[in-house]
């Protein structure tokens, strides 16, 4: 009794989050009570929460205001006043749990009633007890509780509590059912009233299978976009590295020109100096000439006045007189001699710097340096491009010959991603995958080449052997196991499931819709009179259903009902010829189509209209053939000899 008492009062003192005792424990304005990081944890993934700045209640969903929003979000539960009464309790509970020694997990919770004392070898994440062996086997052999997964004690494992979801409408009843009609999770008095007119209401038990394989798949898709993402960063930071550099080179550029204009400029102002300094030399030159002269002459009249004063002086008849011929005869006169030695020669009287300001003002306005070119993307390259991942060698142990891969698809087999391919040279079908972190590959020899495969079901893929004029069902475990044969009526090289009960097949010049049998039911092979196709080799099924046919020998692709009924056709434009090989749709209905003419894999509308170059050689594609693609963006890509995984970032 006392033990039961204790149970109750810890699951009270339990927080609904985490599942343990409270620590620092908050009560907010419901009244529910929360350990104070579970509150912090809890707001941080709920986007809504913090754009409204209010707290929601992870059990009732009521909203708590925060007293001081403007705060950090790892804030806001610290604003919330402390339950006092709560951490008291908590306290006294720990404290009472270790003075008495009381383990839940330590002794057997059947024995402890009976008032025995066993140590609990097992714990049962379902009825929260822990049982002794002798419990365990009782507990298992229960009908009621015979798919209990009990945790084994008996090393040092810790026991993570199975969280309980209480129903909100009906207190005290936990969820356990799911209705697949709705969409919700419910318990046994919802589905009484108000889903008991639901067609599919199942235990959520029954789900875990699904649920868990669904997570698989999401998680792994999660797995590469989140690989994608990392790369792309990657590139993109390796572009802001060149964006820099080439910024330095355009910055060089700008100034080398720049440079080159001033130095054109220096130039021209060179040579105005230099011939500024030419013409100053020239006046100088002519004014100390002009000086010059004019000293000789102010020496000559010196001299005359000499001559004359003596002749005065002296009272000479003779002296007298030849003093007065010569001045008479102009002798000492030189000015029209200077003038007449100089005629030919002009002199200059000043100079002057005469600017073009107006010319040179509006030159300097009109000169343009260059322009800053900017190339924009296009609206396709704007899209995400796939990034390579991972590269499988189809070379395994048992191949006699080189490989030749034809074909590839891509099954998850228990959660575990498997490729299978077809090796036409060494006459197998071949499957990779990793487990335990190491990676496996199986093969299934085959009596005749095999060309193309296809996925039938979950785990079960069809392979068409035109040779033998056979089509084999194969199991994927992940390894390979032949499952049956059927024998057509002619050779098919390619196969793509239509339903459950029926396939189309390409061979020569025709598509036929085949039951599973391998009996013809009709055959697509003209359009208003005219031949569809001459060698439709690959070929996968749309969306609607329709039939997606890559011809080579007619360089298109088509695409055509099973009623044989004619939707559309794309070729190449221009002077490059189309040759189309392996195909597959997308997630978003787009087409992907191997094009072998230029080792490329483009991307076409879901009503055949080009859209762009997905992958290219520049990418690691070389010579392709065969082509898979899937709803997370994943690509696979087969040439020859190896598998390329690409991912979308």
């Amino acid at each position: 009794m006392a033990t039961s008492r204790a149970e109750k009062v810890r699951e009270f003192l339990t927080c609904v989050i985490c599942q343990e005792l409270y620590t620092d424990p908050c009560t907010l304005r419901c009244d529910h009570t929360f350990c104070r990081k579970c509150v912090t944890a809890y707001i941080q993934t709920r986007p809504d929460a913090v754009q409204s700045k209010m707290i929601p209640c992870a059990f009732c969903r009521q909203d708590t205001k925060v007293p001081d929003p403007s705060r950090p979000v790892e804030e806001w539960a610290g604003q919330i006043k402390p339950s006092i009464i709560i951490q008291g309790l908590t306290d006294t509970q720990e404290s009472a749990r270790r003075t008495t020694g009381d383990e839940s997990c330590n002794n057997c919770c059947l024995c402890d009633k009976l008032g025995e004392t066993t140590p609990g070898t097992a714990w049962c994440p379902d009825c929260e007890e822990s049982l002794c062996g002798r419990c365990s086997k009782i507990h298992h052999g229960s009908s009621a509780t015979r798919d209990h997964e009990l945790c084994d004690l008996s090393g040092e494992v810790k026991v993570k509590k199975r969280r309980k979801v209480m129903c909100k409408g009906h207190k005290g009843e936990q969820v356990k059912y799911l209705c697949l009609d709705c969409n919700k999770s419910l318990c046994q008095s919802c589905c009484v009233v108000y889903h008991r007119k639901c067609d599919s209401v199942v235990t959520i038990s029954s789900q875990k299978t699904r649920i868990k394989l669904e997570l698989s798949r999401k998680v792994n898709g999660l797995k590469k976009k989140l690989l994608g993402k990392s790369k792309k960063i990657e590139k993109q930071k390796s572009r802001v590295c060149e964006i820099k550099a080439n910024k330095a080179s355009v910055k060089e550029h700008i100034t080398s020109t720049a440079n080159r204009l001033v130095e054109h400029i220096k130039h021209k102002e060179k040579k105005l100096l230099d011939e500024l300094d030419t013409k100053t030399d020239t006046h100088i030159s002519q004014v100390r000439a002009a000086i010059k002269l004019e000293e000789i002459e102010m020496q000559m009249y010196r001299q005359h006045c000499e001559f004359i004063d003596k002749a005065l002086v002296w009272d000479c008849e003779m002296d007298l007189y030849d003093a007065y011929q010569a001045s008479e005869s102009g002798a000492v006169e030189l000015g029209d001699v200077r003038d007449t030695d100089t005629a030919d020669t002009r002199r200059i009287d000043d100079i002057r710097f005469i600017p073009y300001t107006a010319n040179v003002q509006h030159i300097l306005d009109d000169l343009q340096l260059g322009k800053i070119g900017v190339k924009y993307q296009t609206g396709s390259c704007l899209k995400s491009s796939p990034v390579m991942f991972d590269t499988t060698d189809a070379r395994v142990e048992g191949d006699v010959e080189k490989p030749d891969l034809r074909d590839v698809t891509v099954l998850l087999v228990n959660g575990i991603q498997t490729v299978v391919v077809t090796d036409t040279e060494n006459k197998c079908v071949k499957s990779f995958y990793t487990t335990n972190n190491q990676p496996c590959h199986s093969r299934l020899p085959l009596d005749d080449p095999p060309c193309r495969v296809t996925q039938l079901k979950e785990k079960q893929v069809m392979v068409a052997v035109p040779e033998s004029r056979q089509i084999v069902t194969v199991e994927v475990t992940p390894d390979l196991v032949l499952l049956s044969t059927i024998t057509t009526s002619k050779g098919y090289y390619s196969l793509a499931v239509l339903s459950p009960s029926s396939l189309a097949a390409g061979g020569t010049a025709c598509v036929d819709i085949l039951d599973m049998a391998g009996h013809v039911l009709r055959s697509v092979t003209t359009h208003k009179n005219r031949t569809l196709f001459t060698y439709p080799f690959y070929m996968c099924v749309n969306n609607k259903g329709n039939i997606l046919v890559s011809d080579w020998g007619k360089k298109s692709v088509r695409c055509v009902t099973s009623e044989e009924d004619f939707v559309w056709r794309y070729a190449s434009t221009g002077d490059r010829a189309l040759r189309p090989y392996g195909i597959s749709t997308t997630g978003t209905g787009d087409i992907l189509v191997v094009d072998m003419n230029t080792s490329k894999v483009i991307q076409l509308t879901e009503s055949g209209e080009y859209v762009r170059d997905v992958l290219t050689s520049q990418d690691g594609v070389r010579s392709p053939l065969g082509l898979w693609s899937d709803k997370h963006g994943s690509i696979f890509v087969s040439d020859s000899e190896n598998i390329k995984e690409f991912i979308m970032p």
